[in-house]
């Protein structure tokens, strides 16, 4: 069994390649954090949103990551955090070639 993580939040930026510049490193840790399978980062830069879609072993990982990450947004100044998860359906998502194992 594996969990999503959906993550989104309002942010003024930055977004696209300067997003890159400035969150390389911190993608570069996520790799090491418990659980973690893999990220897809997403962004909206004119509704001046982000988020992300992550896929964990576990849900104790997952939330223990939901806790962490919330936190660390707040400390960016961003005070709303939307987070979800959700148990994969693997039967289903092997159908349609979700990236799950």
């Amino acid at each position: 069994m594996s969990y999503i993580l959906q993550v989104d939040f309002k942010m003024e930026g930055p977004f696209g390649h300067e997003m890159v510049n400035e969150f390389t490193d911190l993608a570069k840790g996520m790799n090491d954090e418990e659980g973690l399978i893999w990220k897809i980062w997403t962004e909206d830069s004119e509704a001046k949103e982000a988020s992300g879609i992550y896929l964990f072993k576990t849900k104790e990982s997952a939330c223990k990551y939901l806790k962490m990450h919330t936190a660390r947004l707040n400390g960016f100044g961003i005070e709303k955090v939307n987070g979800k998860i959700f148990e994969v359906n693997e039967g289903l998502t092997s159908i349609n070639h979700g990236p799950i194992k």
